[in-house]
């Protein structure tokens, strides 16, 4: 259940008041104030916004100046430049694992699958065994990649902008393919600007540029009659899991995701391009641009990668579609002095939960990793039912309420787009919290479980957002609960919560080390 129908401003509020308001109440904090605090017309302590649908988004970000007609489109300066991992400066070896594939390892190495299937000698690439020891030769890398900045880092993720689309009417207006587009998304049948939004929503990533890339690489928005061959894969992802546009688009975010997260963390060094260039990616580009650029390298060879990432390529069409991508840029989309308001664990006083999960992907393998894992109560491993309660971490509204996920704003403003927000994953519908309803802290969210997603058992994920941007569990901004304080460790779903000297870590099951209470 959703609080609205997803991505319509209409339903929401004018355009043109955002525009001729929005100024005045979106304002950036002071650099001493701290960057959670609620709007100060709503901030009676305990009570819900008077008016949710008529009102104007709060949080701590300041709407772009209108541009002058006739104004000259300059290309943004490089930012400083990044210190960026160190290549490997000679060859290393490699144990196969469990699971393991040959693709996956040269991606995981930054080599060709055809240099790492020559240094080994491999007749059959999908022939290994466990514990055979693979050579990892040293990369063949083209020249350093372009500088040129594809879009601000506020048009990469599902930020404040957002708001001003109206993804059905924009589909509609182009009368393209894209208009009469329907498919069936986990027993449900969708026109295209539903699954748009659903793909945006999940993972956070902006519905302009996820118009912008699929217009870039199918037609589909303005073409009424594109390419029958592409229908089942209209960005060129040919494999069968991702049939159709649903799974499309969900493959492109998490790539974008993946470019955009890795650069923030300072985790990526150059693009493996998809005939087994190494490109070095240049360090004074920005986050958002390092998202596109991930996403074209797992399409193209290097010519075609050269011309998707310049200006005359995805810029071209996002800035035909949409204008001139940087006049939408709200910088800085996360402020440096940005806190995390008060919350609580995820539970009731008294119990005891197991902390099964440190900082992994908030949603999907490609965003930061800003969540936390919590098992309830109970012996039994897999997805049984549990009957202890997840509870609301903090004061706010619920806006969401489907296929497993919870999305609780935090600010009061109404807008999953702006300010904070808490995501709660796999809820059980039975006895779910319904989007609409204001919660207090430690008031019913639902019951942990198996919905929603992949999960090998019953467990809260719990993740956070701020203007549309996944905050990292172990990053700058501390991730608090009742004063434990998370960190990593360098390894997905390993990490700590520590208070008062008190250390539980995190352990996949029930063990004494990982049993917490609040």
């Amino acid at each position: 259940m959703y609080l609205r129908r997803p991505c319509t401003p209409g339903l929401i509020f004018a355009v043109s008041t955002l525009l001729s308001v929005g100024l005045a109440a979106c304002v950036r904090p002071a650099p001493d104030s701290p960057a959670w605090l609620p709007p100060v017309a709503d901030s009676t302590p305990g009570l819900p916004p008077a008016s949710v649908t008529g009102s104007t988004p709060t949080a701590s970000f300041r709407l772009p100046p209108t541009r002058i007609p006739g104004a000259p489109i300059l290309t943004p300066t490089p930012d400083a430049p990044r210190v960026l991992p160190t290549p490997r400066r000679g060859p290393e070896t490699y144990v196969v694992q469990p699971g393991d594939t040959l693709g996956a390892i040269a991606i995981r190495f930054g080599v060709s699958l055809e240099a790492l299937t020559q240094a080994n000698s491999l007749y059959n690439p999908n022939a290994l065994d466990v514990g055979q020891v693979l050579k990892i030769p040293l990369p063949t890398p083209q020249a350093s990649g372009p500088s040129f900045k594809i879009i601000p880092d506020s048009e990469l993720v599902y930020g404040p902008m957002s708001i001003l689309l109206d993804p059905e009417a924009f589909i509609r207006n182009k009368d393209g393919y894209l208009s009469s587009y329907q498919q069936d998304v986990d027993g449900e049948t969708l026109n295209a600007a539903e699954i748009i939004c659903r793909v945006a929503q999940n993972y956070s990533v902006s519905p302009r540029l996820l118009l912008a890339v699929l217009e870039h690489r199918s037609g589909w928005l303005t073409n009424p009659n594109p390419d029958p061959a592409r229908l089942d894969a209209p960005l060129g992802v040919n494999d069968y899991w991702h049939r159709g546009l649903y799974r499309q688009l969900t493959w492109a975010a998490n790539a974008l995701n993946q470019g955009y997260y890795r650069w923030r963390a300072g985790a990526v060094s150059d693009w493996l391009l998809a005939d087994g260039s190494v490109v070095p990616v240049d360090p004074s580009i920005n986050a958002a641009t390092a998202g596109v650029q991930n996403l074209f390298a797992q399409l193209d060879d290097y010519p075609a990668w050269l011309q998707d990432v310049s200006q005359h390529g995805l810029f071209a069409t996002y800035s035909q579609l949409f204008g001139y991508p940087f006049d939408q840029a709200i910088e800085p989309l996360v402020p440096v002095n940005l806190i995390q308001p008060p919350m609580q664990l995820p539970f009731a006083s008294g119990e005891i939960w197991a902390f099964t999960g440190g900082p992994h992907g908030g949603w999907d393998a490609g965003s930061a990793w800003a969540a936390l894992d919590f098992a309830p109560p109970g012996e039994e491993l897999g997805c049984v039912v549990s009957e202890a309660w997840v509870m609301a971490v903090a004061d706010g509204l619920i806006l969401r309420a489907h296929n497993g996920a919870v999305v609780q704003d935090l600010d009061r403003d109404g807008y999953e787009q702006t300010g904070w927000t808490v995501l709660y994953m796999h809820i059980e519908s039975q006895g779910r919290v319904r989007a609409g309803a204001y919660l207090r802290a430690g008031e019913r969210i639902g019951y942990a479980s198996c919905e929603g997603g992949l999960s090998s058992g019953t467990h809260l994920h719990l993740a956070r957002r701020f203007n549309g941007e996944w905050i990292p569990a172990d990053g700058p901004v501390p991730f608090i609960l009742d004063g434990w304080v998370s960190s990593g460790t360098g390894v997905e779903y390993d990490g700590y919560l520590t208070r008062n000297g008190v250390t539980v870590e995190a352990f996949d099951g029930n063990n004494p080390i990982n049993q917490i209470q609040r």
